[in-house]
């Protein structure tokens, strides 16, 4: 699952508008709260509260040379209404790894806190969030996006209309965008800038399974400035299951069980 913009620290219809006058032609603020309440809709008391799978991470070095990895990945909707990804750097005996809400994370190294960072992972509210929490919520945790809500265009991206949430038009490829599938209702591409002075990153998701009264996109692939950043292939993928509030801990790494040890 995409861990964050921030690849240092290692994821209403469509509104037509006619209009002549030019004070017509940009949509109303509304316009992407729309689109993100059109997805929270589709899958109101359906979409999967807990979900787990192994991960095969790829990412290329500046020369394109790739290293191999592999990272168990935990998630979950608290009954307080936040999502947490808790990942597993390798094999998870080992102690290493990330927990992730939308806007902190908590890095262990051997088992201990390794440090804490108002930073989070911006696609949290974007995979998970929108389907299970107010929009009002999803909406603030992604601010750090910097995407426009107030622009919204149409578009097709691999032969299936999307609706396309912080640009007018589907050519801008500078501007942070979302790209929203119209007929599943999930996010298949966003371009997001990891800083506000650095190149976009051009993140898909494909692949996409039935899962859990939801969807899973089972491929994530990153490129930054046109070149490789990492890829994501998922397996071995459970909706809908018991994990244990320990796995989640912001102080402990190592819980009475890991599903990965069974």
């Amino acid at each position: 699952m995409p861990t964050s913009v921030k690849l240092s620290h290692l994821l209403v219809a469509p509104i037509a508008i006619a209009c002549a006058t030019a004070a017509c032609a940009q949509p109303a603020p509304a316009a992407g709260r729309a689109v993100l309440q059109r997805m929270h809709d589709a899958y109101a008391g359906r979409w999967y509260a807990t979900l787990r799978f192994v991960q095969k991470t790829t990412r290329y070095g500046a020369d394109g040379t790739p290293t191999f990895a592999t990272w168990y990945e935990s998630l979950r909707q608290t009954p307080d209404g936040r999502t947490q990804l808790r990942i597993d750097l390798g094999d998870p005996a080992a102690g290493n790894g990330i927990l992730y809400t939308a806007d902190s994370s908590w890095t262990f190294r051997g088992g201990k806190p390794a440090a804490v960072r108002a930073e989070g992972n911006e696609f949290l509210p974007l995979i998970e969030g929108v389907y299970m929490q107010p929009v009002d919520q999803t909406i603030r945790q992604i601010a750090t996006t910097h995407v426009d809500l107030a622009r919204v265009a149409t578009g097709t991206w691999e032969g299936r209309p999307v609706t396309i949430i912080g640009v007018a038009s589907s050519a801008d490829s500078a501007a942070p965008q979302i790209w929203v599938d119209d007929e599943r209702n999930v996010v298949v591409r966003m371009l997001l800038r990891p800083t506000p002075s650095s190149p976009p990153m051009d993140i898909h998701l494909g692949d996409f399974v039935s899962v859990g009264g939801g969807w899973l996109a089972t491929k994530v692939a990153m490129t930054v400035d046109g070149k490789q950043a990492q890829t994501e292939d998922y397996a071995d993928w459970k909706a809908g299951i018991d994990l244990p509030a320990d796995l989640f801990s912001t102080t402990s790494w190592m819980p009475r069980a890991h599903w990965a040890t069974r």
